[in-house]
C-alpha cells in the first residue's frame, strides 16, 4: 500500500470531511446534538404543541420553526449523517427515539410555548445516559 499525502489524494478521489458523520452512533448523534444545543445556551427555542395527543401521522409531520429539531437540523454534519427535515418524525427516525423520549425534549407541556437551547440540551442528555444505564442493567441482569 502506497502512502499519499490528502492533496494526493484529492487529486484521485472525492473526499469529504463529514465522511466520518456517516458512521455516527445513536449516541454520538445525540451527544452532537446536545452541543449544538449548548452552544448558545439562552437560545430561545419554539416547543411543538402537544405530541402526544397528535395521531401518528400528523405527529410524524409536526414541526416547529425554531425548535430543538431546528437546531439539529441546522447542522451541515447531522444533514450528511442523514437528517432529513426538522419533523418530529424525522428527528424520532434519525435519532432513534420512542415517541416519549422526544416528547420528554420537544413538547409544550414539559416547557411551555418557548424553552432555553440549555434545558432541551439537559433532556437529550438525560435521555442518551438513561439508555445507556437501561443497556447496561440489560447486560448485567438479562441472560
Amino acid at each position: 500500500m502506497k502512502h499519499q499525502t490528502l492533496d494526493e489524494l484529492h487529486s484521485v478521489a472525492g473526499i469529504s470531511p463529514f465522511a466520518p458523520a456517516l458512521l455516527m452512533t445513536r449516541a454520538q448523534r445525540l451527544e452532537r446534538w446536545a452541543e449544538l444545543l449548548e452552544q448558545n445556551p439562552l437560545r430561545c427555542l419554539a416547543a411543538l404543541v402537544g405530541t402526544e395527543h397528535l395521531y401518528p401521522g400528523v405527529r410524524a409531520e409536526a414541526r416547529a420553526a425554531g425548535s430543538p429539531l431546528t437546531v439539529a437540523f441546522e447542522d451541515p454534519l447531522l444533514r450528511a449523517s442523514g437528517l432529513q427535515s426538522d419533523t418530529y418524525g424525522e428527528a424520532k427516525s434519525f435519532f432513534q427515539l420512542s415517541d416519549w423520549e422526544l416528547h420528554e425534549i420537544v413538547c409544550s407541556c414539559h416547557a411551555g410555548a418557548t424553552m432555553q437551547a440549555s434545558w432541551a440540551a439537559g433532556r437529550v442528555r438525560r435521555i442518551a445516559v438513561g439508555n445507556r444505564i437501561v443497556a447496561w442493567l440489560r447486560s448485567r441482569f438479562v441472560r
